[in-house]
């Protein structure tokens, strides 16, 4: 009920919002289970009251993962909270992030992902445990000068170009070629002129300011050719949920504008590092921070329980916050990536780490390292709150920190350590074996669930398993 009066209070402001921006059109979004922005858009005469309390009927029969043609009338219902004026379009646009609802009676969608998160954050409330989730992704991501990619019966290929890419180091077409190319794994923190991008990241930095965000910092990242990071402010799990399908949107989007292009793959490049999505959390009751303790690097027991959730289901979640098998290539040693399921103070080789974030109770919280900007950021603080609340629920203690560079541990030391499953199939033969967490208080469905698996198998594994590469012509084609 407060949801619904909290919405009706908003409705009026949107609409003047609109007016006052001289919005003509009205664009609508909303997220497929894989985690795109898909959209229509309608003229601005249509934005009234009943939009917002009827939606609009859109035929979802093509959207990938939901359900067949003879279900397919649904409705969006924008969140009148989340209306924001497009920067991209060259006609002047309000958007609204929408829920997708059934027309009969516009109940939610069990396969919208909004919904999902939505259900999370309530069962985390009915639980008593905590009335807010924080999170703080960091996507990381490449800028690339070119992308050309093909694949059919006979042929299938892929290549990357960028400026500042290291194996440009002797091209003659630059004319003159003049060097500063970051070197592999040496691309964190340069200055200009090797830092190319730095007013690019700028420029994309400025519009997620624009768009309501609290910037952070924006920097090149570790690898050659454009690995970039912008980092914005934590919000709660809804809106900062929201933010991130802004945050894409942005960044896609400037760089095109620039003739420059994104991709948030976690491993476009062979032999330097990939693109991960560091997850920032912590849960807060009563505006306290439940994650604030006398306890191992400042925690309380509670964050050392949720913590105990997260390392123990971390396998299964592997299916939702890994999702893709373009994943794996990241989760591999020597790339800083991290792949041993354990937890550590400051030490960024664990699985979760304990940021030193000084005496201030307020700054407590976790870093989980693990999961990539493939994952659809609905599901992924959706599974992330339920692994950790049934962390706390079964008192799930982590064991003991190990406080030493994982990355360098000998063979019979690493094996004593559990590690993440080694590609997208294993990830998702645990989801299938270990779900019940995610399905306490009916926020993941069984059926939401197999769906996953089903779609991820058939449409993404098996064609990538049935397809030769390159590197296996090298390998075996004159054996």
């Amino acid at each position: 009920m407060k949801v619904q009066d909290s919405r009706e209070k908003s409705i009026p402001t949107a609409i003047e919002y609109a007016k006052e921006k001289g919005a003509r059109m009205v664009d609508l979004k909303f997220c497929d289970l894989l985690g795109m922005w898909q959209h229509f858009t309608i003229p601005a005469s249509a934005l009234n009251e009943s939009l917002f309390s009827e939606g609009l009927g859109f035929d979802g029969s093509s959207i990938r993962c939901w359900k067949s043609i003879e279900e397919s009338d649904m409705v969006v219902l924008p969140d009148p909270a989340t209306a924001k004026m497009d920067p991209f379009m060259e006609v002047p646009t309000v958007s609204f992030i929408c829920d997708v609802v059934h027309p009969e009676n516009l109940a939610p969608y069990d396969r919208d992902p909004r919904f999902i998160l939505k259900k999370a954050i309530e069962y985390m409330k009915k639980s008593g445990v905590a009335d807010t989730a924080n999170f703080g992704p960091e996507a990381e991501f490449f800028i690339f000068d070119e992308i050309r990619y093909d694949q059919n019966n006979y042929s299938g290929f892929y290549a990357i170009d960028s400026d500042e890419g290291i194996w440009n180091s002797g091209r003659k077409s630059e004319r003159p070629n003049l060097g500063y190319k970051p070197r592999h794994k040496e691309g964190y923190f340069p200055v200009l002129p090797t830092d190319t991008l730095h007013d690019l990241r700028t420029e994309m930095s400025l519009e997620l300011e624009k768009a309501g965000m609290i910037l952070e910092r924006q920097h090149h990242e570790v690898a050659s050719a454009g690995q970039a990071e912008i980092n914005i402010k934590y919000d709660a799990a809804l809106e900062m949920a929201d933010k991130m399908m802004w945050f894409k949107y942005i960044i896609r989007n400037t760089a095109r504008r620039n003739n420059k292009t994104v991709t948030f793959m976690p491993k476009p490049l062979f032999g330097d590092n990939g693109s991960g999505m560091h997850v920032h959390i912590s849960l807060w009751k009563n505006g306290e921070n439940l994650f604030a303790g006398k306890g191992y690097a400042g925690l309380s027991e509670t964050a050392l329980f949720f913590i105990g959730g997260i390392l123990k289901h971390a396998p299964a979640l592997c299916g939702i916050i890994n999702p893709t098998t373009n994943s794996y290539k990241r989760l591999v040693p020597g790339f800083e990536a991290p792949i041993k399921l354990a937890y550590s103070f400051k030490n960024r080789s664990a699985a979760i780490r304990i940021p030193n974030s000084g005496p201030s109770p307020k700054a407590k919280r976790i870093e989980f390292r693990t999961p990539d900007p493939m994952a659809n950021i609905y599901l992924a603080q959706a599974a992330l709150i339920m692994g950790g609340l049934d962390g706390i629920k079964n008192k799930i203690h982590p064991g003991d920190p190990l406080d030493k560079d994982i990355y360098s541990l000998s063979a019979s030391e690493s094996a004593k350590v559990p590690s993440i499953p080694g590609n997208l199939e294993e990830a998702l033969n645990q989801l299938a074996k270990n779900s019940q967490f995610l399905c306490q208080g009916n926020v993941f469905t069984k059926e939401l669930i197999e769906t996953w698996i089903e779609y991820k198998l058939e449409k993404e594994i098996r064609p990538i398993q049935q397809r030769p590469v390159p590197y296996e012509f090298h390998l075996y084609y004159d054996m």
